[in-house]
């Protein structure tokens, strides 16, 4: 039986609602203390926070930052610090996702895509790096199938997270053995927050080989087994999608 959590302490971005407070539940679930990071979403960190807590006491906290501002992001990983004592798991989760159509791109667009993307990660990764060497830790990134083929009319998301993939590979090589990094990389899990056309929906699943989206819980199964049981795992990017990739 594979070992639990139990005493681990996993800082999760972006967690306070959809894919990232269902990574929460689970790790949580299995024995860790989770940090729950949010920018905008406090109510709902809050909530989530006082929800686990209530099945362990003094198991979750909430912790707020703009990961776009990377002067803030040691404060951060401080913060954290000073709750648990150390930094065990870092899951780089949090992602802005919107259309930019060429033409009419802004470096505002630009600033936040990257940011939180790519940007975020990297410096949130290194603020804490003394913490993650110390525990021999994980870090897993949550990447996307399109920054390996590009979505139409998403010209810095895509590229964004295709340097998030280049990022986990080469994180991998100079961070090991101490720390081992992987990816996650989601296909048709949550449909965007703005809408999409039933025909758009339709299109998608009928290029899944597995005929349906997946959920939340598949791509927090992924990083729980990446974190938990795959110890000789490092430098990976696993595609939760359904087989949709198989053929890219």
């Amino acid at each position: 039986m594979p070992e639990s959590l139990d005493g681990k302490l996993a800082l999760v971005t972006g967690s306070a609602r959809r894919i990232g407070a269902t990574i929460v539940r689970t790790l949580h679930a299995d024995g860790a203390r989770v940090a729950i990071h949010y920018r905008g979403s406090a109510a709902e960190a809050t909530a989530l926070a006082a929800e686990l807590n209530g099945a362990r006491s003094d198991s979750a906290a909430t912790v707020q930052a703009a990961l776009v501002d990377t002067a803030a992001l040691p404060a951060l990983a401080e913060r954290v610090l000073d709750w648990a004592g150390g930094i065990d798991i870092l899951v780089n989760n949090a992602s802005s996702f919107y259309p930019t159509p060429i033409g009419e791109i802004t470096e505002d667009a630009w600033d936040d895509l990257v940011g939180s993307n790519l940007k975020g990660p990297l410096f949130l990764s290194q603020a804490c790096l003394p913490a993650l060497r110390k525990a021999r830790g994980v870090i897993i990134n949550l990447v996307d199938i399109h920054g390996q083929r590009p979505l139409r009319n998403h010209h810095v998301y895509s590229p964004a997270k295709a340097g998030l993939a280049m990022l986990t590979r080469a994180l991998a090589k100079d961070l090991g053995p101490e720390i081992r990094v992987n990816g996650v990389s989601p296909g048709a899990i949550l449909w965007p927050s703005d809408g999409m056309t039933a025909d758009v929906k339709k299109s998608i699943l009928e290029q899944i080989p597995l005929d349906r989206a997946g959920s939340p819980a598949d791509i927090a199964g992924c990083v729980l087994y990446l974190v938990r049981d795959a110890t000789y795992v490092s430098g990976q990017i696993i595609a939760v999608d359904g087989g949709r990739s198989a053929g890219w």
